[in-house]
This record gives structure tokens, C-alpha cells and sequence, in this order.
């Protein structure tokens, strides 16, 4: 009986000493296990003369009890001390403000377009829409392009396959807003052609095009913004007017510097190309080409039902995302349309 009471001590201080579930699980092993202490004496009352067998027995069974009893306030004092270390490692402290819900933004590229809309018509310009799919006539034919014009051959435009899977080359996706002044001309003649003077056109044009070419400054989808002002007497000085003023309004600079330099394009003649330089920050100084204008082209003003005896007109086309990229001093123009939350949330 004295060696049963110093086994059941020396068990309990065991198993006090084991600070985890595994360890105390070692421990049980030493004393309960197959080969456990108290399994060696349970298995030796056979060896025993049968009058003390059973009082042997007996002692060893309570001994055995108060073992298991020891072991299993261990295992539960183990386990509360576990949860309570669980619970605090992830407790939450309810006085912080709450996370709250996350909150959308508008698109930089839609922010420039609301933005050059609100602009234009503060001036009197209408927005005008039109079909992304378009035909090859309005595309290029109505615009003056002619037949072999390297912008209609595959590498830089995005023909439509027909129900066989053959290209045709008659329906594309549009490479330019241009088309939407077309239509607007055509419109505009049918509305008023019971008057002997048409009122003036003043539109703008924006929405998404679509060109064969990608890198970090091209995207095979992108933005125009493209403007037609038709009217008796409309002149390139107009033009120059109407942009420069439109520049600097939009970049919020009246010391930004406008040059119109000699260019060719197929839909207007005379044709220039748009620069401007800033006068401070990171650019200062720096001639950049913003967009290409010019004098509407008289066989464009008869595809769009403008007699050009009688009318003249200008038209312009700017490249949104170049806008926002120089707004906001952007570099890569892949970034608009990667999704990336990082980099639209910073214009929340």
C-alpha cells in the first residue's frame, strides 16, 4: 500500500509537470499504457497466493481510480488553458471604430470623359453616340480614306467574321469616334432640310475604339473624344480657339502653352497636330502631342449631306486616356484596365 500511495504521487506531480495535451499524453502512457506501472501490477496478481490476490486487487483498482482521476483533471485544466489563450490571441476589441464597407469610385478614364462632356457643353457642343460595330463605309469611305489606306488593312483594324468564319471586310469595329460624325451630319441635314440656312453642328463625339496595338502607352481598346463644329463661315481660327481654351480649362493651367503644328490626315484639309507645354511641375517645358484637328474635308462634308459651297467646318481628336495619364501622372496605360483595386482606390 505505501509503494500504490508514492506511484499515485509521483503520478499526479507527472502529470502537473506536463504543459501540453501531447506531453500528458507521454506521461499517461508511463503509468495507464500497455506497459504502464499500474498495468504491471494488475498483470503480476496472478503470481499472487489467492488470499491476497483480492485485497491486492482491490487496492491497486483504487490506486488505478485516483490515477485516471489526476490524469483527467490534468487533461481538462490543459485544455481550458489552451481555449482561454486561443480566445485572447483572437479577441476583438469592440471599442475600435468599425471596417465598415468598401466604397466604389468612378473610373479615372470616366472621370476625363464626364469631365471634357461638362466642358464642351458649357460652350454649346452637344455628346453624340453611335455604334462600336460600324460599317466600312462610315468607318473609312464617308471619311475620305482612300481604298488602300494602311489603317484598313488587318494590322491595325478588328474585322467581323461572318456565320462561315470568313473575314469580312465590310463590318469592323470601329478605329475612331469619327464615324458618330458622319451620322450626326446625316442627321442633322434630314432635321433641318426644309430651312433654306442650316443651323450650326456642334458635337462631340466619345466612346471606345478599337485598334490592333498594345504596349505601355496602347491598349487594343481605348478611349476618343473627337469634335465637329459645322457652319457658314467656321473657321481655323475657330478651331484654334475652341482647343486651346478647352486645354487649358481642362488641365486648370492659363500659363499652358498650345502650338498647332503643319499634318496630314485624310478627313480634313488643312490638318495640324495639337501640342501643348506646361509651364511648371515635371513637364515643364516639354512639348507633348495631344491631338490632331483640321479643317473638315469638303468630299466629308458631302458623304455627311453638308453642301461645302455654302459650309465649312473643323473637327478634332483626342485620346482621353492620354489625358488622364497626364492629368494624374500616369505612366502605363495598362494600369486602367489591369482592375487592380491599389490603384483605383487612390482616386476615391
Amino acid at each position: 500500500m505505501h509503494d500504490l500511495e508514492k506511484l499515485i504521487t509521483q503520478a499526479t506531480a507527472d502529470f502537473a509537470a506536463a504543459t501540453e495535451l501531447a506531453r500528458l499524453e507521454e506521461v499517461k502512457a508511463a503509468y495507464l499504457g500497455k506497459d504502464g506501472s499500474l498495468t504491471a501490477l494488475l498483470k503480476g496478481l496472478g503470481k499472487l497466493p489467492a488470499e491476497e490476490r483480492k485485497t491486492a486487487g482491490a487496492a491497486i483498482n483504487v490506486a488505478k481510480t485516483r490515477v485516471e482521476t489526476a490524469l483527467a483533471e490534468r487533461r481538462e485544466a490543459l485544455r481550458a488553458a489552451q481555449l482561454e489563450a486561443q480566445l485572447a490571441a483572437e479577441a476583438l476589441d469592440v471599442t475600435l471604430p468599425g471596417r465598415g464597407q468598401g466604397r466604389g469610385t468612378l473610373h479615372p478614364v470616366t472621370r476625363t470623359l464626364d469631365r471634357i462632356e461638362q466642358l464642351f457643353r458649357s460652350i454649346g457642343f452637344a455628346v453624340a453616340d453611335g455604334p462600336e460595330i460600324e460599317t466600312d463605309w462610315h468607318n473609312f469611305t464617308a471619311l475620305n480614306t482612300p481604298e488602300k489606306h494602311p489603317a484598313r488593312s488587318m494590322h491595325d483594324t478588328f474585322y467581323l467574321l461572318d456565320a462561315a468564319g470568313q473575314v469580312r471586310e465590310d463590318i469592323l469595329l470601329r478605329t475612331h469616334t469619327s464615324p458618330v460624325q458622319i451620322r450626326s451630319m446625316l442627321a442633322h441635314v434630314e432635321q433641318h432640310k426644309h430651312l433654306d440656312v442650316m443651323p450650326e453642328l456642334r458635337v462631340i463625339c466619345p466612346g471606345r475604339v478599337y485598334r490592333v496595338d498594345s504596349d505601355a502607352t496602347h491598349s487594343p481598346m481605348f478611349h476618343q473624344v473627337e469634335g465637329l463644329w459645322v457652319g457658314a463661315n467656321v473657321s481655323f481660327a475657330d478651331l484654334k480657339g475652341v482647343v486651346a481654351d478647352f486645354l487649358r480649362r481642362f488641365f486648370e493651367s492659363d500659363d499652358l502653352k498650345v502650338r498647332f503644328r503643319p499634318s496630314f490626315f485624310p478627313f480634313t484639309e488643312p490638318s495640324a497636330e495639337i501640342d501643348v507645354a506646361f509651364m511648371s511641375g515635371p513637364m515643364e517645358g516639354r512639348w507633348l502631342e495631344i491631338a490632331g484637328c483640321g479643317m473638315v474635308h469638303p468630299n466629308v462634308l458631302r458623304f455627311g449631306g453638308v453642301d461645302p459651297e455654302k459650309y465649312t467646318g473643323f473637327a478634332f481628336g483626342m485620346g482621353p486616356d492620354r489625358l488622364t495619364m497626364l492629368r494624374y501622372g500616369i505612366n502605363d496605360l495598362r494600369l486602367f484596365y489591369d482592375g487592380d483595386l491599389r490603384f483605383l482606390s487612390q482616386f476615391q
